[in-house]
């Protein structure tokens, strides 16, 4: 039974390996062509349901990708299957994953357009990015991609399933290199690093560009490597429309791509040209429809191609070499990762965000921590290499690390139809060593609203990693006037609030995308107002102080794209707190009691947020939003005071510019639908409705104190259409929103840039 076994392993091991010496070799070539690419994948699989045979392959761009996985071990289906799939569309827009995204460490919303970046030994840079995507996602997906298969072929790729090379551009030298050995995902990365579109990166000291600046279709180098009898190229280089003075990007491949060499090489050779769609450089949205033309352009010359390839290889024997290539592969456990770049204390903290349990560390224990470590401001740069240890049978994993710069100086506000306009200023310095430390801070300067804002903030690196911060804000709103100082004002207004307080926190993920913050806020919250619409400017305004401390704790979670107008993603806000101060109203000379008032007010506040954007059909995107507050507040002295003191419902960006008395009551339920289409890349159409349900609506009564209504008596609305323009360095919209309420119901605002403010006390 043993022999008989023996006998037919044996035979298996024949069927995979045997190869007839005389029977032609073909090679395959791939172009370059970014998303027009995955045509190649099109042509493959057409080759293989015919049993054409490949021996050698050879890519640039795109196709070094498709023809590195191919040679790698991945069947086509696996390929169209990756391809196809949002992980890779993610990748190829530098989008992390949502379940990746490390929220703890995200940087709380302001209204920044542009931040400049200073180092005591470095000149000035601009955050403006020279690449339109974070190269984070593609560099990661290399890794899980490439690791193992270049292990299995001990760094030699004429040891992979089928033989392979790709092509890239060494700036430094101003030459093509032609890689052939190393580690594949860092070849291919070099040979797809398209200018302008995502980071070059270095290979021994050398900058590598896209392999298409100096030979896009390299025929050339698979006959000159392999000496096949027979090339089968796959190329949608050639069919690159002529640029227009409209077309950017049409512009950037015309200068940037080199067809190919010219020279005729001297075997047979069979070029399929698939009908390209010309579309963006990495748009794969439309990657069925291209790899079937691929598919489509394959057979058209089927018949010639079978013509002159006599040769077939059947479906049984091209598994069993996969097979046999798979098998030879390890899975991905690091025992050691090393740090290039930063100082062996920098180093610790690094290692310490990516350590585990156990000395080893699995690809997918790793990968949530990978990204926790990129989310972090003090890192600007990574890079993941990783190399198998033939003594230890694991993987080493290299990380090149460049630090960010230590100052931020942010630049940013908004520029509104109204006199709400706002400019911003924001700084920050970073210290990294053992921990992190971050001081930041900002001042908004406005005829609307006023602030300072200062924190400091203490990262603690571990396996569940955390931060503790203190800081400072006071803040100035005045709804019905413009001041003429940044705090005092020349003359009385009818509406100002002032915010001064001090908040504590700690910080604790909630697996990657949500945190847990527990902390106390401590404040003086006073407003200036007049009860009465007929005032001289010799009156004086009553005033209202509330002193307060509030200790609360609040699970968030946040995958929305965007800082506002978002249009994919959501937020979640579950918030706990509790209120306890006095409160002291002096009154002022139009009031008809003069009496100093005081009295001390407790309550208990849950205040519930969830946004989705949880559907999408072509350009068009649906969302929704729901929100409420439950509480237990009392009325304060007056009506005034009272309805200042209870909580808004503001969902889109201009309520909160606004003072709008039949949106604020102690417990509410409000929610509403949002519709988005996308007219154009960066241009939205937002379609807006909610409704607001006060559980007991805040009533003035005759002498100006506040009481309830009856439970769920009235109903409000507001709409919003917007046009948006998603700039890089912030917003532009023009809306038409209304306001369920007695005068002025509908607004009208152009605007650019970002209504967003600090938070207020209880908030």
């Amino acid at each position: 039974m043993r022999i008989f076994s023996s006998l037919l392993l044996l035979s298996f091991l024949l069927l995979c390996t045997s190869v007839n010496t005389q029977a032609q070799k073909v090679g395959v070539v791939l172009s370059g062509g970014g998303a027009d690419g995955v045509a190649h994948i099109g042509v493959l699989k057409a080759l293989e349901e015919n049993h054409i045979p490949i021996d050698y392959i050879v890519g640039t761009s795109m196709g070094a990708f498709i023809a590195g996985m191919y040679a790698s071990g991945y069947s086509v289906a696996e390929i169209e299957n990756f391809i196809k799939s949002d992980k890779f569309k993610r990748a190829a827009e530098g989008d992390v994953e949502e379940k990746y995204i490390f929220y703890l460490k995200k940087k709380e919303s302001d209204a920044s357009w542009i931040s400049f970046k200073f180092a005591p030994d470095t000149v000035l840079s601009t955050s403006l990015p020279t690449n339109f995507i974070s190269p984070v996602p593609i560099d990661f997906t290399l890794v899980e991609l490439f690791a193992n298969s270049s292990a299995a072929a001990n760094y030699n790729f004429d040891s992979l399933m089928i033989p392979f090379r790709c092509v890239g551009s060494d700036v430094t030298e101003k030459r093509q290199v032609v890689f052939n050995k190393g580690d594949v995902g860092q070849c291919i990365r070099a040979s797809m690093s398209y200018p302008f579109y995502i980071k070059p990166i270095l290979i021994d000291g050398n900058l590598f560009f896209d392999g298409g600046l100096y030979n896009n279709f390299p025929i050339d180098v698979l006959y000159h490597d392999f000496k096949p009898d027979v090339i089968i190229g796959s190329s949608v280089a050639d069919k690159i429309k002529a640029p227009d003075e409209d077309n950017v990007i049409l512009q950037i491949k015309s200068m940037l791509i080199n067809r190919g060499k010219s020279e005729p090489v001297p075997v047979p050779s069979i070029i399929i040209e698939p009908l390209v769609e010309n579309i963006g450089l990495f748009e794969f949205k439309n990657a069925a429809k291209v790899l079937d033309n691929g598919y489509d352009a394959a057979y058209q010359k089927m018949d010639s191609i079978k013509l002159l390839i006599s040769r077939r290889e059947n479906a049984d024997s091209l598994s069993c070499k996969r097979q046999l290539f798979m098998g030879k592969k390890e899975r991905l456990v690091f025992e050691r990762i090393l740090i290039d770049g930063l100082k062996p204390k920098q180093a610790h903290y690094v290692k310490k965000l990516l350590s585990s349990n156990n000395k080893l560390i699995t690809l997918e224990e790793l990968k949530p921590k990978y990204y926790r470590l990129v989310a972090d401001d003090k890192i600007r740069q990574i890079y993941p290499l990783s190399k198998y240890n033939t003594k230890s049978g694991y993987y080493d994993l290299l990380l090149k690390i460049k630090r960010e710069k230590d100052l931020f100086i942010s630049f940013g506000g908004n520029v509104s139809s109204r006199p709400i306009n706002a400019g911003f200023i924001g700084l920050q310095y970073n210290y990294l060593r053992k921990i992190s430390i971050t001081s930041s801070g900002n001042i908004y300067f406005g005829k609307l609203y006023g602030s300072y804002h200062a924190k400091l903030r203490f990262d603690f690196p571990s396996r569940l990693p955390f931060y503790a911060e203190a800081s400072f804000t006071r803040s100035r709103w005045d709804f019905f006037k413009s001041s003429t100082a940044f705090f005092e004002e020349s003359k009385p207004s009818f509406l100002v609030q002032n915010d001064l307080y001090g908040d504590i926190n700690l910080g604790l993920p909630a697996k990657n995308k949500g945190k847990i913050i527990t902390g106390a806020a401590f404040a003086n919250s006073y407003d200036k107002y007049y009860q009465t619409k007929v005032f001289s400017a010799n009156d004086t305004a009553d005033r209202t102080d509330f002193y307060l401390s509030s200790p609360y704790i609040y699970y968030e979670r946040n995958t929305l794209n965007k800082k506002q107008y978002a249009n994919s993603g959501t937020y979640f806000l579950a918030k706990l707190r509790y209120i306890s101060g006095r409160e002291v109203n002096h009154p002022g000379s139009t009031a008809e009691i003069r009496n100093v008032y005081s009295r001390y007010h407790n309550w208990f506040n849950l205040h519930l947020v969830y946004d989705n954007y949880f559907k999408r059909k072509g350009n068009l995107r649906l969302g929704f939003y729901v929100e409420g507050v439950f509480s237990n507040q009392d009325f304060f002295n007056n009506y005034t005071a009272s309805i200042l003191s209870a909580p808004g419902f503001m969902p889109i960006p201009e309520s909160r510019t606004l003072f709008l008395e039949n949106f604020r009551s102690h417990s509410f339920a409000a929610g509403g639908l949002r519709t988005i289409v996308n007219l154009y890349t960066n241009f939205d159409i937002r379609l807006e409705g909610f409704v607001y349900q006060p559980y007991k609506e805040i009533i003035k009564q005759p002498d100006l104190t506040a009481a309830y209504g009856a439970p769920f008596a009235k109903v409000y609305f507001i709409g919003s259409s917007s046009l948006i323009y998603h700039s890089p360095i912030g917003p532009l919209s023009f809306s038409v929103n209304y306001y369920d309420r007695k005068t002025n119901s509908f607004n009208f605002l152009f605007s650019f840039g970002y209504l967003l403010f600090n938070k207020k006390s209880t908030e």
